[in-house]
């Protein structure tokens, strides 16, 4: 008897994930469409799960990672969650940054290669999410970004690590200080994925995107000579049109899925220990940055938790404004101010009932409410 007994999907029991296991493939996708598949600190702990059990099942020789719907793929972590709890306990988010850490290195340590299917945006952790995958196909409706800079946090869970890997030192510092969105043959011609297949569909029912050759997708391994790939190309406003079903156009994923099928079948049909071996020794450049930084990366991001940055990038993100940048600035510019504190650091003290660690900018003490001087 093995050790290591089969199981079913089912038995996992999972709430905000869906997995399914057939024909040698296994299928997780992040079930949380009505957050863009955001993930939430239970969603970590279930796709950890599902990476290990398809890993460790032998009838099991690719893993197809995607999410549910067609507007996202991921958007990384709920900034809701963030802002509704671990701006509230600092600490509690180096314990959430475990969860991610266990989550990303199920990807990483999958003894299957995994393959990213973006059926939409992946952003954030949702590119993070797919740069820990081995191959990449993603549909032209979908694009790639991101936003630590945007809301108050850092892109240190993958993409500081890997994406100088992925696309080179300069492109990886445009796309983290900018957080520019990057279109998918863009990011098919950075490198950041392996196939871009046509999804955008026009009112006479045709893919509006064609190539030549009779080709049904772009990849990066077409190594036959040609100078212009396209015949016809959904423009940004077609695109549009499609992700909101006006005029006729609609999105259909069906080249995306077959390109993962004729991924999937060519992997099926290798020697599956001499594949597993195969991605340990590939994954050496990844370990060697994801192992020295995940640690510091963790730490750092629980103590920045207590400062005013994720606050106001976070609150700003949930309230639907614009973070106030340039007053952060200023802030932290002013002899007198401070960015780290939401009302100033805690230097005041009340001269009736002695109350200690009052904010610096408080007019009043909170406890008794005596005017400060």
């Amino acid at each position: 008897m093995s050790m290591f007994p089969l199981k079913s999907p089912e038995s996992l029991e999972l709430r905000e994930v869906r997995y399914e296991k057939e024909g040698w493939v296994a299928r997780i996708a992040i079930d949380r469409p009505h957050n863009y598949n955001a993930y939430s600190t239970p969603a970590l702990t279930e796709l950890a799960a599902a990476f290990q059990d398809a890993s460790w099942d032998d009838r099991v020789a690719v893993v197809v990672f995607t999410g549910v719907g067609d507007k996202s793929f991921c958007t990384g972590g709920d900034v809701k969650e963030y802002q509704e709890s671990y701006t509230k306990k600092p600490r509690d988010y180096w314990k959430y940054m475990s969860c991610f850490k266990a989550y990303i290195e199920s990807i990483t340590n999958c003894s299957k290669p995994v393959i990213a299917r973006l059926n939409g945006m992946a952003v954030g952790g949702g590119n993070e999410s797919q740069l820990a995958c081995d191959l990449s196909v993603m549909g032209e409706h979908a694009f790639i970004a991101q936003v630590g800079t945007n809301v108050g946090s850092v892109a240190c869970g993958g993409s500081t690590q890997w994406l100088p890997i992925h696309g080179g030192d300069r492109k990886a510092r445009g796309i983290l200080f900018l957080n520019q969105r990057y279109q998918a043959f863009t990011s098919l011609a950075m490198g950041l994925v392996n196939v871009v297949a046509p999804t955008v569909k026009g009112a006479d029912g045709e893919f509006v995107t064609q190539f030549t050759n009779d080709r049904a997708y772009l990849a990066d391994w077409n190594t036959d000579p040609w100078e212009q790939p396209f015949v016809s190309r959904a423009t940004p406003a077609q695109i549009k049109q499609a992700q909101k079903g006006k005029d006729g156009y609609s999105l259909d994923s069906s080249r995306v899925d077959a390109a993962v099928t004729e991924l999937c079948d060519t992997i099926v049909h290798k020697f599956s220990e001499c594949t597993r071996y195969t991605k340990a020794q590939v994954n050496h450049w990844k370990d060697a940055a994801w192992h020295a930084t995940v640690g510091h990366a963790r730490d750092w991001l629980s103590v920045h938790y207590t400062s005013l940055e994720p606050h106001e990038g976070m609150t700003a993100f949930v309230e639907k404004r614009k973070a106030d940048y340039v007053g952060m600035r200023e802030r932290a510019a002013d002899p007198n101010g401070s960015s780290e504190f939401l009302w100033g650091p805690y230097t005041q003290a009340c001269p009736k009932c002695e109350a200690k660690g009052i904010p610096a900018h408080f007019e009043f003490c909170g406890k008794c409410g005596t005017k400060l001087a």
